[in-house]
Parts: structure tokens; sequence; C-alpha cells
């Protein structure tokens, strides 16, 4: 079993170009979060924090990858997102986790607020590229 759960089922994955595979891989998540049996405002949490990181992907990542999968962790369900991207990395993360910080012309809110919208959030970034792991359980 791995930090996020044990991994039974293999991930489904859609690889990141632009908007149009955001809106692709949100669907994707929105269906596990169903099948997983999020209810309606923890589906939604989770949709909003994957559109986010997607966003952030095609912005600052060049595109990569978002694989997902149910995951459990004893009686708990949940699902499991993977953002993958080979962009130049994140130069400082405690400021690109700080809300209000953009290096764009957003909000600010991409980062920190996926991180406050899941309750596991895993970043990992170099100049080969970021990789954030998310996890959104049944409550």
């Amino acid at each position: 079993m791995s930090e996020y759960g044990a991994e039974e089922a293999p991930a489904e994955s859609v690889t990141v170009a632009g908007n149009s595979d955001v809106v692709t891989a949100r669907q994707m998540v929105r269906t596990m979060a169903q099948q997983a049996g999020l209810p309606l405002v923890q589906q939604t949490k989770l949709v909003t924090a994957a559109s986010e990181l997607g966003r952030n992907m095609v912005v600052y990542g060049k595109g990569g990858v978002i694989r997902s999968r149910i995951t459990t962790e004893g009686s708990r369900k949940g699902v499991w997102v993977e953002f993958q991207d080979e962009g130049p990395g994140i130069p400082d993360v405690d400021l690109a986790l700080t809300d209000g910080w953009t290096s764009g012309g957003g909000m600010g809110l991409g980062l920190s607020g996926a991180r406050r919208l899941v309750d596991k959030f895993d970043l990992e970034t170099g100049p080969r590229g970021t990789t954030v792991r998310v996890v959104k359980w049944n409550r």
C-alpha cells in the first residue's frame, strides 16, 4: 500500500496539451469521484482542484499527463489524481503556495486553492518538471 492508499485499480490517464484536454481530464476525475461514492460537494471540490492543476500544467508546464484512479485505505474510498508535466519546474514552491501570489495574470489561487480543496496534497518539482498528487476521500 502506498502513502495514498491501496493501488488496486490501474490508473486512467489523459494527455494534456490544451484547455480542451483539461475538460476531458475533469470529466475523468468527476466520473471516478462518482464511482468512489463521493458526495456532490466533495466531487465538486476535487474537480475544481483538478481543473486548477490541469490549467497550471497547460500554462506553466507545457502540458503533461493526468492520471486518476479509485483508491482505498482501510474502509475509506477515495480518488487519487496525479498531474505530471515536463516544464521548467517551480522555482520557489513556498511562494507559489502562498495565497494571492501569481507568476502570471491569474488570481493566485491555483496551487494554494487546490491544496485546500483536497485531503492529501504532494508536490515534487525540479528543472525537468513538476508532479502533484492529490487524494480526496469519501466523507
